[in-house]
């Protein structure tokens, strides 16, 4: 920090307990000047021959024949006074960053200057500013910060000005060129590092200057921000980062001091100072999405108006696909009566979607709107927000108050294009019904219509085959395909069949559960199991791998494969699935299932009500040859 010493002679001030200062002289003092609460007991001659200000009024005093004068509003108070009037008698005095702007403001008010006396106060002050102050960049902030407290002297003076021109230009500055110090703790070195030493090693970040701008006042750091952006030299990232950090300085992450009414109002200042702050250009990606909706969260809570709400949703949607799913967690107000403001993310989400020129469909679609900004939309940025959709259905499908109907359109908002996998959304569907244990039927299915069971993983298909939540009809669409997965497409084109056992059972049991739930009329059907033509088709194509490995042999490595995938499969399931998997392949009337052995008459009726494998009744050689026989009648077959 700069400092300037003026005088030569020691100080000679003293003060007593009723707050009165007197210098220790051996001269009586001929002048009293009141200064607020506090009196001095001065000289005229000192005063005289410096003040402008003094000389009048003691001369005022004397034609009263008094030796009393008063002082009002001297700006800087007691202190600054004091100062002046040691300057007057010669003494030292100490000038630095924090009391500069004060002594300047106060020299003015008592007149100061050069027609009184040459080298006089205001001089001196103006030598100390422009050699000491300005030249210094904390010190410059400091003083700035000190403007505040001086008006409407300091603005009168331009030393605000003068101050915000210093810093202004200081942060415009080549980085290469910053050989000043300043604050710079948001990338913190390793805990056997230097900050000092990291600093002198490593070249200078051009957002050095963010930091040290943080401790001014919002209206201050306000013109600062535009006289730095004035000069056109910062990119809109830096920008960026100033104002995270100026947030970060001054905003709470505290929810509950956000809807204080005490503090509501500064906060609503200052976030539209932010807000007015970001850059222009809307689409810029310098700015990262977390941020605004951090900003948009402050906003909801304090309730800021809905011109700033739409200013920053405007600017989420553009990059909304980057967001996480903490930073969508934005607490509702009341009268909602769920945790968080589920519709608000609906609407980022549609927006998103029309300012992409996405429809329903996953079709872009070309000029779809007058007023869509320029956006870098392609297929692996819906991918991407359609898994974030799945993730924050994940995390508020355990508020009990979130209804079917909300969930079943924030699951939709995205085209089904996007939903690559429905892993994520298998787990938000398990987790609402686990939430919402008294949901009726017809709402389950309308919930788990969402979700394509052929779209699901292996590890996922497990799970929901033993998920009790589930409807009873979900299960047996989930064990279908995980059998046609893992059996292959030769064994379930045989069992999908139109006399296929697979086929009745799983009509037999729709209408088992039909009778039982009263019917399924809500016209939410899950996918039906895939159409004869198109095993047909995986049969051929199976059948032609078979034939390159030879003949016979071939046939029976693949018959054999798919006995063992469809036996593994079975034994990590609950005993609710593996009845159901009995039913699908041996209930069926006695229709064969290729690869094992073929059961008839009241040993196919005992093993279809067990829970064990129908293997296990099978003698060795008459599986062997049923097998064969049961695969060369396939095979036949062109």
């Amino acid at each position: 920090m700069k400092f300037m010493k003026l005088g030569s002679k020691p100080d000679a001030f003293q003060t007593d307990d009723n707050d009165a200062r007197y210098v220790l002289s051996d001269l009586p003092s001929d002048i009293i000047i009141h200064v607020d609460d506090a009196r001095f007991f001065l000289h005229k001659f000192p005063l005289l021959s410096k003040s402008s200000l003094l000389q009048r009024l003691i001369i005022e005093a004397s034609q009263n024949g008094t030796d009393e004068v008063v002082i009002q509003d001297i700006p800087g108070g007691v202190k600054t006074f004091e100062i002046c009037a040691k300057f007057c008698y010669g003494m030292v005095v100490t000038l630095n960053a924090y009391n500069v702007v004060a002594v300047r403001c106060a020299a003015e008010y008592l007149g100061m200057t050069e027609d009184v006396e040459k080298s006089n106060l205001i001089f001196k002050m103006e030598v100390f500013l422009n050699s000491g102050i300005f030249r210094s960049w904390k010190d410059s902030i400091i003083a700035l910060q000190t403007t505040d407290a001086l008006l409407p002297w300091s603005e009168e003076l331009k030393l605000v000005g003068r101050c915000i021109d210093s810093i202004a230009t200081k942060a415009t500055a080549n980085p290469s060129n910053v050989m000043w110090s300043y604050t710079y703790n948001r990338k913190s070195a390793s805990s056997d590092e230097i900050v000092e030493a990291r600093k002198s090693s490593q070249a200078v970040p051009k957002d050095w200057w963010v930091e040290d701008l943080c401790e001014l006042d919002v209206d201050l750091y306000r013109r600062v921000m535009v006289a730095v952006k004035s000069r056109g030299r910062i990119p809109s990232d830096v920008v960026g980062e100033a104002l995270k950090a100026y947030a970060a300085r001054w905003l709470p992450e505290c929810c509950d001091t956000l809807v204080d009414d005490v503090y509501s109002e500064s906060y609503k200042h200052l976030l539209e100072t932010i807000v007015w702050l970001l850059p222009s250009d809307k689409g810029s990606s310098g700015i990262p999405c977390r941020f605004f909706l951090q900003l948009l969260k402050v906003t909801v809570l304090i309730g800021a108006g809905e011109l700033l709400k739409e200013e920053l949703m405007d600017r989420i949607v553009l990059q909304l696909h980057k967001a996480s799913v903490n930073d969508l967690l934005i607490p509702s107000k009341l009268p909602a009566q769920t945790i968080y403001d589920i519709q608000l993310v609906q609407t980022l989400i549609s927006r998103y979607m029309r300012h992409a020129g996405v429809a329903e469909d996953g079709i872009f679609l070309n000029n779809l709107d007058q007023e869509m900004f320029e956006t870098n939309v392609d297929n692996e940025s819906l991918v991407a927000l359609c898994k974030l959709v799945d993730r924050y259905l994940a995390e508020v499908a355990s508020d009990p108050n979130l209804s079917v109907s909300s969930f079943v359109d924030l699951a939709t908002s995205m085209p089904e294009s996007a939903r690559t996998t429905h892993d994520g959304l298998y787990t938000a569907i398990d987790i609402f019904l686990k939430l919402h244990p008294g949901l009726p039927k017809t709402e389950k299915r309308k919930v788990c219509s969402l979700m394509d069971v052929k779209k699901l993983s292996k590890g996922a298909c497990i799970h929901a085959a033993q998920n009790d939540r589930l409807p009873l009809r979900v299960v047996v669409q989930v064990l279908f395909f995980e059998q046609l997965r893992a059996a292959g497409a030769a064994s379930a084109a045989a069992a999908a069949g139109p006399n296929g056992s697979v086929a009745r059972c799983m009509a037999r049991l729709e209408e088992e559960e039909d009778d039982e739930d009263g019917g399924w009329k809500d016209g939410h059907a899950l996918l039906e199991p895939p159409t004869p033509g198109a095993l047909r088709k995986q049969l051929g194509s199976l059948k032609l791998a078979a034939a390159d490995q030879g003949g016979d042999d071939g046939r029976r490595l693949v018959a054999r494969s798919s006995s063992v995938a469809n036996q593994s499969s079975r034994l990590s399931l609950s005993s609710r699935s593996r009845r159901i998997f009995d039913k699908l392949w041996v209930g069926g009337g006695g229709g064969k299932v290729p690869g094992e052995a073929a059961v008839g008459g009241k040993g196919s009726s005992d093993t279809s009500g067990s829970s064990q494998s129908p293997r296990s009744s099978a003698k060795p050689l008459e599986s062997k040859s049923s097998s064969a026989s049961s695969r060369n009648r396939r095979y036949s077959v062109s």
